[in-house]
């Protein structure tokens, strides 16, 4: 069963974003044993420990791991050729034979001052999988910078691209850097700080900086190599890297060159990667150096979501979120989240992939007990499943653009992670499975107001409903709206340019109207094309709400479905409550689109409908709270003055309507406000109803504050 090793999977996935050296390198390594065979020629045994378990080096052939020697040892003409590698990936260590080489009078004298316990280089793992074959995988980062505003990649400055040309050759991405005329050479003194320079590499501090001093620039002196003894340090334009490991290509050299084995560049090399150690023997001047390049880890790559055409694309596919969301551990009780960036990873997702936590529900103690609040709120964010990855983003150890899928939205506490610049730059979507973990298919309040935030802030989120609509639903707010609901992405636009109408009406009786109510619709589609009305015309879709459970509101959203129309429902949780009397309202099978409220919240979400033209039908309390609710909104003039169509017999919405409206008129509470009377039309059957709505659109229906009072409080049509 899954959940047998739900403790090692978050292991796995943590060590990801935990460890903070990339994948394809290893830390420096110390020597622990050094045989001098002469003056220019050692055998060192070099150990390195503390790797992640994640390096690449433990998972790939042996023949694709190289030691590299540390780039400032090699500047010193010091060369380190691995030839036996020992890998144990269970104690995360390494022991590696290394022929040491020193080339000129420098390195010679360096190497008589070279101990156990100096740290000379590391283990590079050139994995076959992960190198760089597009050259536009690299180009697309041109002139784009990180967070802290250095370039992403570029030779000469942010805006030096144009001194990079990259090329494919035998199926990998190559960029020739050009060199820059003349070569560096040392001062003399350089040899009294050799001593200094082997006790600081057993310290392992780095002495770039420090040898730099020492080195001059020969602009005019030429870069060949005359003598096998002699070291070549030449230099291209400064260049920056974050995006991928870069690694010279050695039988791309000019023949008779040969580079040390110094020849990996890391991603975050900065303007320092600009000097190259060769040896060798060479008449012919040498003038370009070829790098290859290795990708980084998905979540480190800097790779941008506008560039991932293909997520883009399987993100609008139902069957591969599903699938991807079936690949969260078990129970389905505890959070899971995973952090996805690329296309291939929603496609392999593994259990191990995500990260599970067992969020415990509990009361927090409010702000009298502000101290232990705080610490309890903290606590309880860092319990979330999808913390780590926020996390990691916000530190930035995640630097690519991508969506988080989360078995729960996202807890309200999580907010201010959210929000932050950096997460906010980064999190390009959320998609979870179900809207709460306590309370199922229901939003609660602060749920609303995260959402809000979120769509405010520019990070969509998705409902991946399958156990409901069976459809990916995204949050989405009409513009003007101050709340939102769940809309197939395919109909997102469709939703945001439609017109609202909206059916009222008991739960427990469907009634007679489902002919008149499909051939009332039926008839407004029609309408569309013979009326310019910016509510009604060709261009503008229909869309219809209702509350989402049985009776006469299914019958509505089944019309709506038949007929093409966007079939939408606010659903609140009427599931029994102690000694409530509500009857619970399961949901109709025929809705696309929705919100949900908790039932301490069901008077918000009437005010949440936010509909255009409101039509009722026969119904109880609800209903007559729902009607009380349209008549002061158009009061206070929360929405225009639309005609509200109320089907059934007159005799009925008289002993509804009339009396109240009697009272009211004849005490005088409602002076100034009579006209109300005149936005309610009786009708009986559709062509009543298409009636009123036609001469509405044509600017001849008598409603609002300059028409007529109706003494029974509605019109009968």
């Amino acid at each position: 069963m899954i959940k047998a090793n739900h403790r090692d999977m978050n292991n796995t996935m943590e060590n990801h974003l935990n460890i903070a050296p990339h994948d394809l390198v290893s830390p420096d390594g110390a020597i622990i044993n050094l045989l001098r065979i002469d003056k220019v020629t050692a055998e060192a045994t070099v150990f390195i420990q503390n790797i992640s378990p994640t390096f690449m080096g433990f998972s790939i052939p042996k023949e694709r791991v190289f030691f590299n020697i540390k780039s400032t040892v090699a500047q010193l003409g010091l060369d380190g050729i691995g030839i036996e590698y020992q890998l144990d990936k269970k104690n995360g260590c390494a022991e590696i034979k290394v022929l040491i080489k020193a080339i000129g009078n420098i390195a010679t004298e360096l190497l008589q001052h070279l101990n156990v316990g100096a740290y000379i280089g590391k283990l590079f793992a050139a994995d076959d999988r992960r190198r760089v074959r597009n050259p536009e995988y690299l180009s697309r980062m041109f002139g784009r910078s990180d967070r802290w505003g250095s370039p992403l990649l570029s030779l000469g400055g942010l805006q030096g691209s144009d001194n990079l040309i990259l090329d494919k050759i035998d199926g990998r991405t190559v960029a020739y850097l050009t060199l820059q005329n003349g070569r560096v050479a040392y001062q003399p003194d350089i040899y009294k700080f050799l001593p200094t320079i082997a006790k600081l590499l057993s310290m392992n501090i780095s002495i770039r900086d420090l040898i730099s001093i020492y080195q001059e620039w020969k602009a005019f002196l030429p870069k060949n190599i005359e003598h096998d003894d002699d070291l070549l340090l030449v230099r291209t334009l400064p260049l920056h890297i974050r995006t991928v490991f870069a690694r010279v290509v050695p039988e791309l050299l000019s023949q008779g060159y040969t580079h040390t084995s110094a020849s990996i560049l890391q991603p975050d090399t900065s303007a320092s990667g600009d000097i190259y150690e060769l040896y060798g023997k060479s008449k012919r001047e040498l003038t370009d150096i070829p790098l290859e390049f290795y990708t980084l880890e998905p979540y480190r790559e800097y790779v941008f979501f506008s560039d991932r055409d293909q997520l883009q694309e399987c993100l609008e596919d139902s069957k591969t979120l599903f699938k991807a969301f079936s690949t969260a551990p078990l129970p389905k009780e505890d959070g899971a989240a995973v952090y996805v960036v690329k296309e291939s990873q929603i496609f392999d997702l593994q259990p191990s992939d995500w990260i599970c936590r067992d969020i415990r529900q509990h009361d927090f103690p409010g702000v009298a007990h502000s101290t232990r609040q705080a610490l309890l709120v903290e606590r309880y964010i860092e319990q979330q499943p999808s913390y780590p990855f926020l996390k990691s983003i916000d530190s930035g150890w995640i630097t690519s653009q991508g969506i988080l899928l989360s078995r729960y939205f996202p807890s309200p506490l999580m907010k201010r992670m959210l929000l932050s610049d950096q997460v906010q730059r980064c999190l390009k979507g959320i998609y979870f499975q179900i809207p709460s973990q306590s309370s199922g298919d229901f939003f609660s309040e602060e749920d609303h107001a995260l959402l809000h935030d979120l769509e405010k802030f520019g990070i969509p989120v998705f409902w991946v409903d399958q156990e409901g609509t069976g459809k990916i639903l995204q949050f989405t707010q009409k513009p003007g709206w101050d709340s939102g609901m769940f809309i197939p992405i395919d109909k997102v636009q469709y939703f945001l340019n439609s017109t609202l109408f909206g059916i009222y009406g008991s739960n427990l009786m469907e009634g007679q109207f489902d002919k008149e109510l499909r051939e009332l619709f039926e008839g407004i589609l029609k309408m569309r094309d013979e009326t310019e009305h910016p509510l009604l015309n060709k261009k503008t879709p229909i869309t219809l709400i209702t509350g989402g459970g049985p009776g006469s509101m299914a019958t509505g959203n089944r019309v709506a479905q038949e007929l093409g129309i966007l079939s939408c429902a606010n659903i609140v949780d009427f599931r029994q409550q102690g000694n409530s009397v509500v009857n619970e309202q399961k949901q109709n099978p025929y809705i696309e689109g929705k919100m949900t409220y908790r039932l301490e919240k069901v008077v918000e979400r009437q005010a949440e409908f936010n509909l255009d033209f409101p039509i009722f039908l026969p119904g109880g309390i609800g209903t007559d709270f729902e009607f009380s609710l349209e008549e002061v909104r158009r009061k206070v003039g929360a929405v225009p003055a639309h005609p509200i169509l109320l089907f059934g017999e007159p005799n009925y919405w008289k002993s509804k309507i009339t009396s109240r409206f009697q009272c009211n008129l004849t005490t005088g509470t409602i002076k100034g406000s009579e006209w109300i009377s005149n936005c309610f039309y009786c009708v009986t059957t559709s062509a009543q109803g298409l009636k009123v709505y036609h001469d509405y659109f044509n600017n001849k229906l008598p409603i609002g504050k300059d028409a007529p009072t109706q003494p029974e409080g509605f019109t009968v049509v």
